[in-house]
């Protein structure tokens, strides 16, 4: 996996090794929460690495994940907690786009007062230069990962659920479309023969 940022100039590449060590470790550390194949897991965050070892993670473990687009209105994050019926929001203390830091615990602090299904549990990822103080149900991404036990793959069938994506909800209540663990990886097979 390769990272370039464009806005902050970070750049890092992980090998295939070293990538599934990170997402085996995070996977480990949503087990010790108690996050189960089938849970549902919000992932609200930047386009940072971090982001790509938690969809992985939820993958390794069979938790169903749904990318919200990071810096997206508390109301709208709402909407997608009370669909998802999510356990666990993993996220970071903020984004950063041309001139401006979008800081994303209020975003995220407002979305779990307006949504009526409650979260059990937040994992907060630190950006280096924009640390934040946590609450009582907010655990930091490094502490989560700290002592946590690689985990190995469960086993999944290929109509389980693999994530979430949600229509833009322009039209009304934002749509969640599933799709399956098959479903994804014949389309996966199509766009690397086709596209790429």
């Amino acid at each position: 996996m390769i990272y370039d940022s464009p806005i902050t100039g970070n750049k890092s590449k992980s090998t295939y090794s070293q990538l599934k060590e990170k997402v085996s470790k995070f996977a480990g550390s949503l087990d010790n929460l108690g996050i189960k194949k089938g849970d549902r897991v919000i992932i609200y965050m930047p386009m940072i690495p971090e982001a790509v070892i938690a969809m992985l993670a939820c993958g390794r473990i069979g938790a169903i994940h749904s990318v919200v687009f990071g810096g997206f209105a508390a109301n709208e994050l709402a909407s997608r907690i009370d669909d998802s019926k999510a356990k666990i929001i993993l996220s970071a203390s903020c984004g950063y786009e041309p001139g401006r830091t979008i800081e994303y615990k209020p975003l995220l602090k407002k979305a779990i007062e307006l949504a009526k299904h409650k979260i059990e549990k937040c994992i907060i990822y630190q950006r280096k230069d924009f640390k934040v103080d946590l609450d009582k149900n907010e655990i930091d991404w490094d502490d989560a990962i700290k002592n946590a036990k690689p985990v190995e793959c469960v086993q999944m069938n290929a109509n389980d659920y693999a994530y979430i994506l949600y229509t833009s909800g322009t039209t009304g209540v934002p749509k969640g479309i599933v799709r399956d663990i098959g479903g994804h990886i014949v389309a996966l097979k199509w766009t690397m023969k086709n596209i790429y």
